[in-house]
């Protein structure tokens, strides 16, 4: 996988790269019989949770519409997903309905000539419009939200928080203050997990929220060539702090060798404290380990205004339609189900929701994990950001290598920024992206 979002979307979902397999026929339109009802295609990445989300979403619409009939059919995730998508949408073979990335990716697909425009469309009535952005294109707009977003910021054990009565920290300085409470402790203050690549990269991808509150501009400008990593300080900082927590020995004994398994387990055990990471990975540890549910928290990477703290989330994907469904009417009338309040209860039922909805009306459940409770908090004040990736094509294949070196210790921070710099150079080429 070539991208950040890629690499830790696949790491999240534990996607296999299997065949494309069908519940039903692959043809691009639905169906409709002789006594009136009609038949969706609906096409979804092969993770487990979108699986389940998926048909959560079908059965409780299905049962809703008895006269439309919803078959869902898998594909695997990646770029092999990526391109299956692509290639489906330029022979006109698309399934009436389908599940794909919101964001910059969504843009590879040439939404104005593939997609269904739902710009004013009342299936878009209780979207958040704050999430809208990442599903739209020159001012259109093209799909709902699927699922919830997470958070990609500190998971923090607060066993231990309590343990050692320390406050979540709002500043960069007063989260270091606690690293240095919790090893004279004898508890790791900070999980590393490089043995997995990708985990290596939520202090600098954790940290847009900052980033963009120093430098409103800085996904334009970085898009078009005129803001970089190495020459931003605000950008350069999760780089600092990857440094910083290695300079201070805050990080647990072996872990270059580590996976995020592990790293999990450490930290709902509490044998480390935090742990830069992505909210989606708590639901599934619930079964195996309830207190995962309760025990570990949430928080934004902290910056240097405690006044202007918030967190970074990674949005839901989207649900789009193709032009070519000759469905259209029962298609919208789905995805103004997805997109309410009934569909999330839907899911809840299904799958333990890893952060907020993006739905007006949408609640988390009472059980909800603490961690999605926290990120909830920042949504209803407003205090986030999407994540660079969302707002900006402009990424680099080698952010995880880059940032596994600095916060080794083997790279300085403001040299790993410029090599980041120079990482997404050809890519930003590759897309024929303006001031390149």
């Amino acid at each position: 996988m070539k991208t950040s979002h890629r690499v830790l979307g696949a790491a999240l979902a534990a996607l296999t790269v299997a065949a494309l397999t069908s519940c039903g026929s692959g043809s691009g339109a639905g169906s409709g019989a002789a006594d009136g009802s009609v038949t969706l295609k609906f096409l979804v990445d092969n993770s487990q949770a979108t699986v389940d989300t998926a048909k959560a979403l079908a059965d409780a619409f299905m049962k809703a519409n008895p006269t439309i009939k919803i078959e869902t059919e898998t594909r695997p995730g990646g770029s092999e997903g990526d391109n299956i998508i692509k290639t489906r949408l330029s022979t006109g073979d698309m399934s009436d309905v389908f599940w794909y990335n919101s964001g910059s990716l969504l843009q590879a697909l040439n939404p104005a000539q593939t997609l269904v425009d739902l710009t004013g469309d009342p299936v878009l009535q209780n979207v958040q419009k704050d999430f809208l952005p990442v599903v739209s294109q020159d001012g259109k707009v093209y799909g709902v939200p699927a699922g919830t977003a997470m958070g990609g910021g500190i998971l923090y054990n607060r066993k231990v928080y309590e343990q050692l009565k320390l406050e979540v920290p709002k500043t960069w300085d007063a989260f270091m203050a606690n690293n240095a409470k919790i090893k004279a402790a004898g508890i790791a203050p900070v999980i590393g997990t490089y043995k997995d690549t990708w985990t290596s990269q939520l202090f600098v991808l954790g940290d847009y929220y900052n980033v963009q509150a120093a430098v409103p501009t800085f996904a334009q400008d970085y898009t078009a060539n005129k803001a970089k990593f190495a020459t931003t300080p605000a950008a350069t900082a999760g780089f600092q702090h990857l440094a910083d927590v290695h300079a201070k020995g805050y990080m647990q004994e072996g872990f270059g060798s580590a996976t995020n398994d592990q790293g999990m387990k450490l930290l709902v055990e509490g044998k480390g404290a935090h742990y830069p990471m992505l909210s989606a990975q708590l639901p599934p540890l619930v079964a195996t380990m309830p207190q995962a549910a309760t025990d570990v928290g949430f928080f934004g990477i902290p910056g240097t205004d405690a006044a202007k703290n918030g967190a970074t989330i990674w949005e839901p994907a989207g649900i789009y339609i193709p032009k070519t469904t000759e469905n259209l009417d029962a298609a919208k009338k789905f995805l103004a189900f997805v997109a309410s309040p009934a569909g999330a209860d839907a899911v809840n039922t299904a799958v333990p929701p890893a952060g907020p909805y993006r739905i007006n009306g949408a609640k988390l459940p009472e059980d909800a994990i603490q961690a999605a409770k926290d990120l909830q908090v920042y949504v209803d004040e407003g205090r986030t950001a999407p994540a660079l990736e969302f707002v900006s094509p402009v990424k680099g294949p080698s952010l995880e290598q880059i940032t596994v070196a600095v916060g080794s210790g083997l790279t300085p921070p403001a040299e790993g920024a410029a090599q980041y710099d120079k990482d997404v150079e050809k890519q930003a080429k590759q897309l024929g992206l303006a001031g390149w």
